[in-house]
């Protein structure tokens, strides 16, 4: 166990992606990002981002992910809302992990754009 508390805890995968990789999931069944609350996407956040500092003094990565994934499309392969802290090296063993480019054109995105604010103020 890397850190707990009364919400949250973090350790070491069982096949970290790179030395120092930390999971930081919720103590209570989470399915996905959708699903928590403001109180322990808060514990999650606040724990995630301690862990980053440390593993940032620990391991003097070159670099570091903070992967969340949710739903079988994105690769989430585990039931319960957790989040990747992964130090980076060049060369390492992860790769890339973004496209290199976008095949979304100018239009779609606009309409995305408008779509996702009128979404977001609907819901404020």
């Amino acid at each position: 166990m890397v850190v707990k508390t009364d919400l949250v805890a973090a350790f070491f995968p069982k096949e970290p992606a790179t030395l120092g990789h930390t999971l930081v999931v919720p103590l209570k069944h989470i399915p996905d990002i959708w699903s928590v609350d403001d109180e322990y996407a808060a514990a999650l956040m606040a724990v995630t981002r301690e862990v980053a500092g440390a593993v940032r003094s620990a391991f003097e990565p070159e670099g570091l992910n903070i992967i969340q994934s949710n739903g079988e499309a994105a690769t989430q392969t585990v039931d319960h809302l957790h989040v990747h802290v992964v130090p980076r090296w060049s060369g390492d063993d992860i790769g890339p992990i973004w496209p290199s480019g976008s095949s979304i054109d100018d239009a779609s995105l606009d309409s995305a754009l408008a779509r996702l604010r009128a979404t977001m103020a609907g819901a404020r």
